[in-house]
Formats: structure tokens, sequence, C-alpha cells
């Protein structure tokens, strides 16, 4: 099943979301008719693991992680599907990165790893857009709009082996499988856990494939997970940005 956010003119309501239709026991709205999507969730925080790929460590000619190597992005940093990136003023080095991100169902601590599936509501799809040229990884990845997420959570998946591409203007710049991770996705919310209180909405991101690259204004980039979605934002100059 997947669930949707859809802001309406009745507020921003939660449903089930099926071919272009948000559904809730009451109404059924239509995206882009009756409402936009919003991001599919509402975190305190976003958990995001990089280096997690060993293609990407040797790409980047990072060391290998011996335990998951994590920073985190505020909820000001969410932008929806199909809502611009605006390209900050502050960089001239911004980078999309496709990611595959779990959403918290239930407020936990210390979760065994055998028992994530029971805490995690479902599946969705994160860009980790990076400021490259900034100092630090909290200049670089969590400054407002570097957190393009959803467009809606996928309940009924196994994200261990999924398929993955990322398309930037219709060039395929990113292709891998969930497979390939060095820390799978039930390691990585175990082991924040032992040192995070999750809350209903959280975020984990799991790290980006090989060839994070560059994207400039009138870039369109469209992240797939099969089974989940597909993440679409257009970049644009921030002048452009309402």
């Amino acid at each position: 099943m997947r669930l949707a956010r859809i802001k309406t003119s009745d507020g921003t309501v939660t449903g089930r979301y099926e071919n272009g239709v948000v559904h809730t026991d009451e109404e059924s709205y239509e995206v882009g008719v009756d409402g936009e999507l919003r991001p599919p969730c509402e975190p305190t925080a976003l958990y995001c693991v990089g280096r997690n790929y060993a293609e990407t460590l040797d790409q980047m000619e990072y060391e290998r992680p011996e335990e998951p190597d994590f920073f985190i992005k505020p909820p000001a940093s969410l932008v929806s599907h199909d809502t611009p990136i605006a390209y900050p003023e502050f960089t001239s080095e911004l980078t999309y990165a496709g990611e595959l991100a779990a959403v918290i169902d239930e407020t936990c601590h210390d979760v065994p790893e055998s028992e994530v599936p029971e805490i995690v509501r479902g599946y969705t799809i994160m860009n980790d857009v990076d400021a490259l040229d900034q100092q630090g990884r909290t200049a670089r990845k969590a400054f407002d709009g570097s957190g393009p997420l959803g467009p809606w959570i996928e309940t009924d998946i196994d994200p261990t082996g999924i398929d993955m591409w990322t398309d930037v203007s219709d060039e395929r710049r990113q292709e891998a499988n969930t497979e390939l991770m060095l820390f799978d996705p039930y390691e990585i919310i175990s082991y924040l856990s032992k040192r995070f209180t999750f809350q209903p909405g959280d975020v984990v991101a799991f790290g980006s494939p090989a060839n994070p690259g560059l994207v400039e204004p009138g870039d369109t980039v469209e992240i797939t997970y099969e089974g989940v979605g597909t993440l679409r934002n257009q970049v644009v100059d921030s002048s452009e940005k309402d």
C-alpha cells in the first residue's frame, strides 16, 4: 500500500494513494486538481547514512567505515515531490544523490535488528542534495531545501534487494541495487536507535550508490527505486523559487 499526504482546501490530509488519487475514509483527492503532494511524513529529524556503497567509496576516495557513518538533516530541509529545488546563492557545486529512506512508525529506542520491520511504516525516496564546496557536513547538507522526499510511503516492500536508477534531464546517472549496501537498512536503523529515540515520522536514509553528481538550474532530477516510486524535482535559480 502507498500512503501519501496532500495539501488541500481542507488542510493537509493523509490517505491511500492510487493512480493519482489520495483516498481517506471520508473523501478522495485528485493530485494536481484538489491539491498537491506534500512530503509523505513529518519528521523531527532525517538521519542520513553516508559512505554505504563500496563503489561510491572508491569513486570519492573515502575509507571504508567500520560502522555506519551518519549525519542529520533538519525538517527545514524537506522539499515535496514535484516541488522545485532552489539552487542556493552560497554554492557553485550543487549535487544530487538518490537514496532509499525508511519512515519510522512509532516512538522507539534500542531496537534489535530482528524487530526493525515492526517499527518501520514503510519506505520512500530522498535526494541528498549537497552544496559540495561548503565546509563541513552541516553547511553542505543541512540547509533549507536539501532534503527532497517522496512521493509517498510504500508499506509493502523488502528494502534489501531493490533496483534503483537516477536520471538527470533524461540522462542516466546512477544505477545500482540496495543489496550492494555495506550496512543493510535493518542494521542501520538498529544502530541509530541505540543513539537516538526515534519519533513517528522520522526518516532514516541509507546512502547513495556511485555517481552522485553536479546539477544546474533547469535540470530535472528523477530518482526511482523499483517498487517504491519516482521522486522528481527540478532545480531552479534561487530567484525563481516562491
